[in-house]
């Protein structure tokens, strides 16, 4: 019998989980390897002993994840694709602030891989009194050796939630990641990993990888803009926004099921810009429940600009998915016909 290859590839990130004191207070640390290996001694044997075998690998240069970019994105993604033939599965260990954005923009850049990559951090910092980064790097090891998940996951608080689907929803509780409009994948039940089997991805998501690692860097710093709504917002402000070249897409955070003012300047400049061949895109406010454009008279305005629905999706998803699609060589209708499409459970 052949010799299997290590089980799991952790990539340690930097962020809250790793952190340590520096000269102006918290700060990412290195040597991050030495001190998760001495953290698990402290576990009991048996938990210890059961756990997955893995190796450790720190990125170049640990940063804040509010310092993340799509280029940090780009890194991640390729880094995985490089290295996934060698592993069962791969935990990542990022900071909270952007994890969800991290997790959905892997999800679309790593569409169809056939193991497990568990997203994962801490409130925090590993040896801190009362932190829970042991206990979150413990459970994602535990979900990274499961064979039945074949996508990219957030675990957190003994949860696992579908990464382009996951949301940071508390600025310091132990469980501060919610997934509102899709059910968890899984849990950890008296320290073993349970996948609910009938919420993984269709069979269509899933097989054989078929990785889009597109050059993000080429569309620049802010390729998409996000704007929010609000009583009374002036038309001229959404329209500079759009007129800008550097402007290839935007998400609008709309009201209720869909609806924006009745106003012809500001629908004007939405019609516009979808005129142009960019990439615009709305959701609701609300956390909870679904859009649908033009249901209501104050909603149809959007429709006719050629908006787009991102239904139930969250804002990180629906900035990710148009910094992918921006970033691939498609022509205007392939690019909307693919947003209003679930490619990895986004919707």
């Amino acid at each position: 019998m052949s010799q299997l290859p290590p089980s799991l590839l952790v990539i340690y990130t930097g962020g809250t989980l790793g952190m340590v004191e520096g000269a102006r207070g918290l700060e990412p640390g290195r040597d991050f390897s030495q001190r998760l290996q001495q953290a698990l001694q402290s576990l009991p044997p048996a938990r210890r002993e059961s756990l997955p075998d893995f190796e450790i690998m720190e990125t170049s240069r640990p940063i804040d994840s509010s310092g993340a970019t799509p280029g940090d994105w780009q890194d991640l993604a390729r880094l995985v694709a490089s290295q996934h033939t060698r592993y069962r599965g791969f935990v990542i260990l990022h900071g909270t602030d952007t994890l969800a954005w991290t997790a959905s923009s892997l999800a679309f850049q790593l569409q169809g891989i056939d193991r497990p990559v568990v997203v994962t951090g801490a409130m925090r910092p590993l040896g801190a009194p009362s932190s829970d980064a042991l206990d979150n790097v413990e459970d994602a090891l535990r979900f990274a050796a499961q064979p039945g998940l074949q996508e990219v996951a957030v675990c957190f608080a003994g949860k696992l939630l579908r990464g382009v689907r996951a949301r940071k929803w508390h600025t310091y509780a132990p469980d501060a990641f919610i997934s509102p409009n899709c059910p968890p994948l899984g849990e950890i039940v008296d320290h073993q990993a349970i996948l609910f089997d009938d919420r993984g991805l269709d069979m269509p998501q899933r097989g054989a990888p078929r990785f889009e690692l597109q050059d993000y860097r080429a569309l620049g710093a802010s390729p998409v803009a996000r704007i929010v709504l609000w009583p009374g917002i002036a038309p001229h402000l959404v329209a500079d926004w759009l007129n800008d070249d550097r402007i290839h897409g935007a998400l609008l955070e709309v009201w209720g099921g869909g609806n924006a003012p009745e106003d012809s300047m500001l629908l004007g400049a939405l019609a516009k810009a979808t005129g142009e061949g960019k990439l615009l895109a709305a959701i609701s406010q609300c956390p909870l429940g679904t859009i649908a454009i033009g249901a209501y008279a104050a909603g149809r305005g959007l429709a006719d600009a050629g908006v787009l629905s991102g239904d139930d999706m969250t804002a990180e998803a629906v900035m990710s998915k148009l910094i992918h699609l921006l970033a691939q060589p498609l022509p205007s209708d392939e690019r909307r016909r693919r947003f209003v499409t679930p490619l990895v459970g986004e919707r």
